[in-house]
């Protein structure tokens, strides 16, 4: 019986070239980030990227004591392993993950960014040393010159984005041009080794910029999650009991009658429902007019004039009071006389 042989393990090699390449599909596929293959496909890549970081840390391929010209040309492309589980952690579009995926994927970036900081792979700075070296000298110079500190910041940033444009452009035409002879094999080492430097500063501009746009996100993405909570934690309203059917009726004599044709459903006058009403306090204002009527306005018109001494009003007053004096009350009433 022939021996069983243990799967080869992939090499390091391997694992970063198959999940550099898995990031670089997805980017070009014209499918939607969120249908299942490209999220199988993005788990795959992270799991591979993972192992070959695991694996560099192991064999200590790094240190903080060396120059970037101490590192062999093939090795140098292992320092991309944090900007690429970055940009693949970025590709996740769990939405009740989403905070998790944007600080995981920060944190890449600014371990690939100091890496390359250290090693003086390009001239930047890091994420929060703009800002403070700008907070030391602006204030003097923003108070003579008369112009805000935030449309100073504004614009040294806006000309930081401008030129990392116009780098990242440059970048990716030298990287043109010298891929198809690495990918062949053609490629001596001392163009292999300026090819991967190349992609280290090209990323190095992806990652500032995925940085800065990931800030961004981070407070909008917290305060839906704060916001969420709250909803979670807020004791739910009490249901309103549904109300029961009456019947409502004048007085207590049609109550008695429709009670007497509907005995399943209570029955109501109107004084009642009223006071009911009225002792909870749920009485509406509206609809009560205390708009006086015609005749009540018409009497205080009348009292008016009389107490302001209207001749015209005083005169009508006698002459009523004469014509009762003359007219018994009830006189010319014949409608009841046989």
């Amino acid at each position: 019986m022939a021996e069983e042989t243990e799967p080869e393990l992939p090499k390091l090699s391997e694992l970063l070239d198959k999940g550099w390449q898995i990031l670089e599909e997805i980017e070009d596929s014209s499918q939607p980030a969120g249908v299942r293959e490209v999220q199988d496909k993005v788990k795959r890549g992270l799991g591979m990227l993972e192992e070959a970081t695991r694996m560099v840390s192991q064999l200590q391929l790094f240190s903080s004591n060396e120059d970037l010209d101490e590192i062999s040309s093939t090795d140098i492309r292992y320092l991309l392993l944090p900007a690429l589980l970055g940009a693949l952690t970025l590709k996740q579009v769990d939405l009740s993950h989403r905070l998790q995926h944007l600080e995981a994927a920060r944190l890449y970036f600014l371990d690939f960014l100091k890496r390359c900081h250290d090693y003086k792979v390009s001239k930047f700075n890091l994420p929060g040393q703009e800002e403070a070296v700008q907070g030391e000298d602006e204030p003097v110079r923003n108070t003579r010159a008369g112009i805000p500190p935030s449309l100073t910041a504004m614009a040294i940033q806006r000309q930081a984005k401008i030129e990392r444009y116009k780098q990242r452009k440059e970048l990716e035409n030298k990287l043109s041009s010298l891929k198809e002879s690495v990918k062949s094999g053609t490629a001596d080492e001392e163009q292999v080794r300026e090819y991967y430097l190349l992609h280290l500063r090209h990323w190095v501009c992806i990652a500032l910029e995925e940085v800065e746009s990931i800030d961004q996100e981070l407070p909008m993405v917290k305060a839906r999650a704060m916001m969420k909570g709250a909803d979670v934690t807020q004791p739910p309203r009490p249901t309103r009991p549904p109300m029961k059917p009456f019947i409502l009726t004048r007085d207590a004599l049609q109550a008695k009658v429709f009670g007497a044709g509907y005995p399943s459903l209570p029955t109501m006058t109107v004084d009642d429902w009223y006071e009911q009403h009225r002792s909870k306090g749920v009485l509406p204002d509206q609809g009560v007019s205390s708009r006086p009527t015609d005749e009540e306005q018409e009497a205080a018109d009348r009292e008016r004039k009389e107490e302001q001494d209207d001749p015209d009003s005083l005169q009508k007053a006698r002459n009523w009071d004469d014509w009762k004096d003359t007219h018994p009350r009830g006189y010319g009433n014949r409608k009841n006389m046989g």
